[in-house]
Protein backbone atom coordinates (compact mmCIF):
# COMPACT_ATOMS: atom_id res chain seq x y z
CA UNK A 1 0.00 0.00 0.00
CA UNK A 2 1.15 3.63 -0.65
CA UNK A 3 1.08 5.84 2.39
CA UNK A 4 -2.40 7.10 1.20
CA UNK A 5 -3.83 4.53 -0.74
CA UNK A 6 -3.91 1.24 -3.02
CA UNK A 7 -1.43 1.77 -6.55
CA UNK A 8 -2.71 -0.41 -9.58
CA UNK A 9 -0.64 -3.52 -9.42
CA UNK A 10 -1.51 -4.05 -5.85
CA UNK A 11 -5.69 -3.61 -6.54
CA UNK A 12 -5.20 -5.97 -9.14
CA UNK A 13 -3.27 -8.71 -7.13
CA UNK A 14 -5.67 -8.40 -3.86
CA UNK A 15 -8.76 -8.28 -5.82
CA UNK A 16 -8.30 -10.92 -8.15
CA UNK A 17 -8.55 -8.89 -11.14
CA UNK A 18 -6.43 -7.91 -14.55
CA UNK A 19 -5.42 -4.55 -15.27
CA UNK A 20 -7.51 -4.23 -18.70
CA UNK A 21 -10.25 -5.39 -16.16
CA UNK A 22 -9.65 -2.51 -13.42
CA UNK A 23 -8.77 0.50 -16.26
CA UNK A 24 -12.18 -0.58 -17.90
CA UNK A 25 -14.69 -0.47 -15.07
CA UNK A 26 -12.80 2.89 -14.04
CA UNK A 27 -12.67 4.36 -17.77
CA UNK A 28 -16.51 3.54 -17.71
CA UNK A 29 -17.02 5.06 -14.57
CA UNK A 30 -18.10 1.96 -12.33
CA UNK A 31 -15.27 2.44 -9.99
CA UNK A 32 -13.71 5.69 -8.72
CA UNK A 33 -10.54 5.80 -7.78
CA UNK A 34 -11.23 7.97 -4.85
CA UNK A 35 -7.61 8.38 -3.23
CA UNK A 36 -6.27 10.20 -6.29
CA UNK A 37 -7.17 9.72 -10.12
CA UNK A 38 -4.45 9.31 -12.82
CA UNK A 39 -3.61 13.55 -14.13
CA UNK A 40 -1.63 12.74 -16.91
CA UNK A 41 1.23 10.89 -18.16
CA UNK A 42 3.52 9.82 -15.04
CA UNK A 43 0.76 10.44 -12.08
CA UNK A 44 -0.69 6.81 -10.69
CA UNK A 45 -4.49 6.13 -9.52
CA UNK A 46 -4.84 5.36 -5.91
CA UNK A 47 -7.92 3.21 -4.49
CA UNK A 48 -9.12 3.39 -1.10
CA UNK A 49 -9.41 0.03 0.91
CA UNK A 50 -13.33 0.92 0.46
CA UNK A 51 -12.80 1.34 -3.06
CA UNK A 52 -10.98 -2.24 -2.88
CA UNK A 53 -14.03 -3.47 -1.29
CA UNK A 54 -16.13 -2.07 -4.14
CA UNK A 55 -14.31 -4.02 -6.77
CA UNK A 56 -14.23 -7.29 -4.79
CA UNK A 57 -17.96 -7.10 -4.72
CA UNK A 58 -18.00 -6.44 -8.78
CA UNK A 59 -16.12 -9.31 -9.34
CA UNK A 60 -18.02 -11.81 -7.00
CA UNK A 61 -20.73 -10.06 -9.19
CA UNK A 62 -20.01 -11.03 -11.83
CA UNK A 63 -18.52 -14.24 -11.45
CA UNK A 64 -21.77 -15.85 -10.21
CA UNK A 65 -23.26 -14.70 -13.81
CA UNK A 66 -25.23 -11.42 -13.21
CA UNK A 67 -24.69 -8.97 -16.09
CA UNK A 68 -22.47 -5.97 -16.18
CA UNK A 69 -25.55 -3.61 -16.34
CA UNK A 70 -27.21 -4.98 -13.19
CA UNK A 71 -23.87 -5.47 -11.48
CA UNK A 72 -23.55 -1.25 -12.38
CA UNK A 73 -27.27 -0.75 -10.81
CA UNK A 74 -26.04 -2.72 -7.54
CA UNK A 75 -23.37 -0.25 -7.03
CA UNK A 76 -25.07 2.57 -7.37
CA UNK A 77 -27.62 1.38 -4.43
CA UNK A 78 -24.84 0.75 -2.79
CA UNK A 79 -23.25 4.09 -3.06
CA UNK A 80 -26.85 5.30 -1.79
CA UNK A 81 -26.89 4.04 1.38
CA UNK A 82 -24.76 5.45 4.04
CA UNK A 83 -22.42 2.23 5.61
CA UNK A 84 -23.07 -0.49 3.37
CA UNK A 85 -20.55 -2.47 4.86
CA UNK A 86 -22.62 -2.92 7.94
CA UNK A 87 -25.49 -5.55 8.01
CA UNK A 88 -26.15 -5.32 4.22
CA UNK A 89 -26.57 -8.58 1.88
CA UNK A 90 -26.59 -8.32 -1.84
CA UNK A 91 -29.08 -10.95 -2.95
CA UNK A 92 -29.41 -11.70 -7.06
CA UNK A 93 -32.11 -13.76 -8.68
CA UNK A 94 -30.18 -13.76 -12.07
CA UNK A 95 -32.02 -11.01 -13.25
CA UNK A 96 -32.44 -8.52 -10.50
CA UNK A 97 -30.36 -7.21 -7.66
CA UNK A 98 -31.71 -6.64 -4.41
CA UNK A 99 -29.51 -4.78 -1.74
CA UNK A 100 -30.74 -6.14 1.78
CA UNK A 101 -30.42 -4.42 5.09
CA UNK A 102 -31.47 -7.06 7.70
CA UNK A 103 -31.20 -10.87 7.85
CA UNK A 104 -35.21 -11.30 8.47
CA UNK A 105 -35.26 -9.65 5.02
CA UNK A 106 -32.77 -11.71 3.58
CA UNK A 107 -34.71 -14.77 4.38
CA UNK A 108 -37.89 -13.84 3.00
CA UNK A 109 -36.47 -12.71 0.05
CA UNK A 110 -34.53 -16.52 -0.01
CA UNK A 111 -37.88 -17.75 0.93
CA UNK A 112 -39.93 -16.44 -1.98
CA UNK A 113 -37.63 -17.54 -4.15
CA UNK A 114 -36.15 -14.41 -4.85
CA UNK A 115 -32.43 -15.37 -4.24
CA UNK A 116 -30.29 -18.03 -5.83
CA UNK A 117 -27.25 -15.66 -4.50
CA UNK A 118 -26.46 -13.57 -1.69
CA UNK A 119 -22.98 -11.71 -0.88
CA UNK A 120 -22.59 -10.50 2.58
CA UNK A 121 -20.98 -7.11 2.35
CA UNK A 122 -19.55 -7.32 5.69
CA UNK A 123 -17.83 -10.78 4.84
CA UNK A 124 -16.25 -9.20 1.96
CA UNK A 125 -14.67 -6.43 3.73
CA UNK A 126 -13.16 -9.36 6.56
CA UNK A 127 -12.03 -11.41 3.47
CA UNK A 128 -10.39 -8.69 2.41
CA UNK A 129 -8.80 -7.59 5.08
CA UNK A 130 -7.49 -11.16 5.53
CA UNK A 131 -6.15 -10.55 2.06
CA UNK A 132 -4.33 -7.53 2.29
CA UNK A 133 -2.78 -8.64 5.70
CA UNK A 134 -1.46 -12.34 4.38
CA UNK A 135 -0.03 -10.21 1.53
CA UNK A 136 2.01 -7.94 4.33
CA UNK A 137 3.51 -11.00 6.41
CA UNK A 138 4.40 -12.71 2.76
CA UNK A 139 6.15 -9.11 1.75
CA UNK A 140 8.06 -9.41 5.31
CA UNK A 141 9.16 -12.82 4.99
CA UNK A 142 10.38 -11.86 1.55
CA UNK A 143 12.41 -9.17 3.06
CA UNK A 144 13.53 -10.69 6.38
CA UNK A 145 14.85 -13.65 3.26
CA UNK A 146 16.82 -10.74 0.62
CA UNK A 147 17.97 -9.61 4.14
CA UNK A 148 19.79 -12.35 5.91
CA UNK A 149 20.94 -13.68 2.37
Amino acid sequence: MDDQGYRVPDVCKIVGISYRQLDYWTRTGLVRPSVRDARGSGTQRLYSFQDLALLRIIKKLLDTGVSLQQVRKAIGTLRSLKEPEVGTTIVSDGTRIYAVESPEAVVDLLAKGQGVFALAIDKVWTDLEGTIAKGARRRGREVARAGGA
